[in-house]
């Protein structure tokens, strides 16, 4: 393998009639992503840019962005996807950080990125949706030639800890990933419709949505902002037959008021990462639309996928399945040793998929892949036959009292509860017990609980230290990107107490 645009040469010379993009009405063949990607990798060229020089994508899921990412592809340039909805100051971070030569942003998304790319002296081009107009150059088709070890993108992880970091992707990271996916996961080919619900800016879009469904052929439907009302749209409309998403994603869908209605006939795999997937939510997933949902586990830094529930295999709700093709998993110590079967430890990684490492940051880097594993900072347990069950982030344990609360363990008590939509579990201080744990819920539309009763539901399900003290309720819980809750941004209420 040299270049991952290969795979869109390839798939365009096979089906090259076939629909390889759509947003609603604008559709996109496989030729004609092929010939804009050629005409954009032509106007990179003129412009100056050429193999490993960087170039930034603020764009939301528009037909513009694989039009975009293939073109800097075949120029042989590292793509940073950024989030379109970032302001001129974090733009202007991810363009200083990575050295960036010219960087693409959205004609609706207002002056952030013409701002940004004028403070950094570097061009800044404003597209519309379905991909810029205004090239020059001829067109390039042919992919310049690549190494596998040569960086193809340049994913900027979330920086819970300090400034973020970019990880380095390389091409043969992405095509190994994109393939396992394609090939052994949702198990897709020329005929399948896959959902393009996850932002193409983030890892687990940009792998098992968009270059899985390039490599096998397969249609990629977009929707640029996620709401599960225009999800069950999309998917009757466009008979959509893998969908991609996140575990709040599923939940929203599964308590729409349009969900009854909705023809979801045409769904055969569903696939959910990025969080730990509520198990009674997955359950109540597959029953109302009548498909099969399989939880995986990833992360920006591998590509993403680790692991899955593989399809052909005894399928445990609740876990991540075990090791994809191409990686291996540990689960180990402080000191890096292996923990026995049911005893929890870091997940430690290791395989094609693995970044080279974080961009500029060689000591970050030492830090993270300190003997050729990749420390993960997640927290799982192993069972007997290589299931992996995530406890929780390692950096999310709570300590009350001496000892060792796993967030994850109680909000899945609480998703238990026939009136809770999300929940998220965090600790804050106490002065006596050093950590206090606390749950901020937000209720299904029309369902109706208080805090007492929320609290004494959990009391009832696990030992007396692990239960919530503090219980309040939210209309909804902060998200990332992706649709992930985000814990650390839940604050407890001023006036939280013991309830």
């Amino acid at each position: 393998m040299t270049n991952l645009a290969a795979n869109l040469v390839a798939t365009a010379r096979e089906h090259g009639d076939r629909t390889a993009v759509k947003l609603d009405d604008h559709v996109l063949t496989y030729a004609q992503l092929h010939a804009n990607a050629a005409a954009v990798a032509g106007d990179l060229r003129e412009r100056g840019v050429g193999p490993g020089d960087r170039v930034g994508l603020v764009l939301p899921n528009v037909p513009a962005f694989p039009v975009l990412f293939y073109g800097a592809m075949l120029a042989g340039a590292v793509v940073v996807p950024m989030n379109p909805l970032l302001k001129t100051r974090e733009v202007g971070y991810y363009i200083r950080d990575s050295g960036m030569s010219l960087v693409y942003g959205w004609d609706r998304s207002g002056d952030v990125v013409p701002e940004a790319a004028r403070a950094a002296g570097i061009p800044g081009v404003v597209v519309p949706a379905t991909g810029p107009t205004e090239l020059d150059g001829r067109p390039a088709p042919d992919p310049v030639d690549r190494a596998d070890g040569d960086t193809a993108v340049i994913l900027y992880t979330s920086g819970t800890t300090g400034e973020p970091k970019g990880a380095e992707l390389t091409h043969h990271n992405l095509d190994s990933n994109a393939r396992a996916t394609a090939e052994t996961l949702i198990e897709v080919t020329a005929a399948d419709v896959v959902m393009g619900c996850l932002p193409l800016f983030h890892v687990f879009g940009l792998t098992c949505g968009l270059n899985a469904a390039v490599v096998a052929g397969s249609a990629l439907t977009l929707v640029p902002r996620f709401d599960p009302a225009t999800a069950l749209r999309v998917v009757a409309r466009d008979r959509v037959t893998v969908f991609e998403g996140v575990p709040t994603m599923y939940a929203a869908m599964l308590h729409s008021p349009d969900a009854g209605g909705a023809d979801t006939s045409s769904l055969r795999t569903c696939i959910t990462g990025g969080a730990a997937m509520p198990v009674e939510v997955l359950k109540g997933f597959e029953a109302r639309f009548g498909c099969t949902v399989l939880e995986g586990y990833g992360l920006s830094e591998t590509a993403p996928v680790v692991s899955f529930n593989h399809p052909g295999h005894p399928r445990k709700p609740g876990t991540i399945g075990f090791a994809v093709r191409g990686c291996q998993m540990r689960v180990v110590d402080d000191e890096g040793h292996d923990v026995p079967d049911g005893e929890p430890g870091e997940i430690a990684v290791r395989g094609e998929n693995v970044m080279k490492g974080y961009w500029n940051r060689p000591e970050a880097t030492a830090a993270a892949i300190p003997d050729g594993w990749f420390r993960t900072g997640d927290i799982a347990t192993r069972d007997a036959e290589g299931y992996h069950t995530i406890v929780d982030r390692k950096k999310d344990l709570i300590i009350r009292g001496g000892y060792n609360v796993y967030p994850r363990e109680v909000e899945e008590v609480l998703y238990e509860h026939p009136a809770v939509a999300e929940a998220a579990v965090i600790g804050f201080a106490h002065a006596e017990l050093g950590e206090e744990i606390g749950a901020a819920v937000a209720l299904k539309p029309g369902a109706r609980a208080d805090a007492a009763e929320l609290t004494d539901f959990v009391r009832q399900r696990l030992a007396a230290y692990k239960y919530p003290r503090a219980v309040w309720l939210v209309d909804a819980l902060p998200k990332g990107p992706t649709g992930k809750i985000l814990r650390r941004d839940v604050r407890p209420p001023v006036t939280s107490g013991p309830t």
